[in-house]
């Protein structure tokens, strides 16, 4: 990754919870069931901006 390519927006499970208007649970439900793709770094979980709103589409229909 270059110097000048920007960072990909990562988001821990309490703000998606609170974008989404749901409990910090529901959104563990959906990443442990695999509804929702995560990325573990360290100890955290983190949602990637595309992989929500990949989610979101996909509960649209």
């Amino acid at each position: 990754m270059s110097l000048n390519t920007p960072t990909p927006a990562l988001f821990p499970l309490a703000d998606v919870a609170e974008r989404l208007s749901v409990s910090k649970k529901t959104v563990s439900r959906w990443v442990e069931s695999g509804e929702l793709r995560a990325h573990k770094l360290g100890a955290q979980w983190r949602i990637s901006e595309s992989d929500l709103a990949t989610f979101l589409i996909q509960r649209r229909r």
